[in-house]
């Protein structure tokens, strides 16, 4: 590129979508005199849903400023807890999410989940379609236009990346409110209604039981129902 060289200073929180040399400091850049600052940030790695804001010269920019010679830019983090204005808070998670979308759900967070891989577009063109927000750890779906808005899941480990996306966005938590498998709301539910869905040791051992409204699943409180209510106080107790 021969066009003005600005200094670009990317936020610690932001420095593992960068090479090594650029963290810590501001680094030069050389760019091509169009491409907008969104672009010229996103060609350094970091998605733009990451990003909260743009900061030239001391001012706030759009992602649609074209950088000017010897500007120095500083890349920011999203504040938390990220507010999602336009529509109510749910999310949307691909194929490499699952854990992390039982437990929004067992926390009563509306919770999408592709459980096989429908391509980029059309994971895209979903959170669009549903005005839900794209949980990922794949930059190059984060990138997509279509996109109605993105986050990137920062951790492998399950429990931190519930963490995260709790401390992020904040929703509004209702526990044992969702079903796990399909999203669906649950309701109280007489023995006799589930019946026909479980096994005749736990219709003789226990009384209490939930139903899924939409995919008809059984829930009651079994030989996991600890694990599940740690989990739970957790993230109430976090709050």
């Amino acid at each position: 590129m021969n066009g003005p060289e600005i200094h670009v200073e990317v936020a610690p929180e932001l420095s593992l979508f960068v090479p090594a040399a650029r963290r810590g400091t501001a680094t030069a850049l050389a760019t091509d005199g169009v491409s907008t600052l969104g672009h010229v940030v996103e060609s350094l790695g970091v998605p733009l849903t990451e990003v909260g804001a743009l900061v030239v010269n001391g001012r706030t920019v759009p992602p649609s400023h074209v950088p000017g010679p010897a500007e120095r830019v500083a890349v920011r983090p999203v504040e938390r807890p990220q507010r999602v204005p336009g529509a109510p808070l749910r999310f949307l998670l691909d194929v490499h999410l699952g854990t992390l979308a039982r437990r929004l759900r067992l926390l009563g967070v509306d919770t999408a989940y592709e459980s096989t891989d429908i391509g980029d577009p059309a994971l895209a063109a979903r959170s669009a379609a549903e005005k839900r927000v794209m949980l990922s750890r794949d930059r190059g779906l984060l990138r997509r236009r279509e996109l109605w808005a993105g986050a990137f899941v920062y951790s492998t480990r399950p429990d931190d990346q519930l963490q995260d996306v709790l401390d992020r966005f904040a929703p509004e938590l209702r526990p044992w409110s969702r079903c796990t498998a399909c999203n669906g709301p649950l309701r109280d539910a007489a023995k006799e209604e589930v019946a026909d869905r479980i096994e005749g040791g736990t219709l003789r051992s226990y009384d209490v039981f939930a139903q899924c409204a939409d995919c008809g699943r059984a829930y009651w409180k079994g030989a996991h129902h600890d694990q599940l209510q740690a989990i739970v106080e957790r993230a109430l107790g976090k709050r």
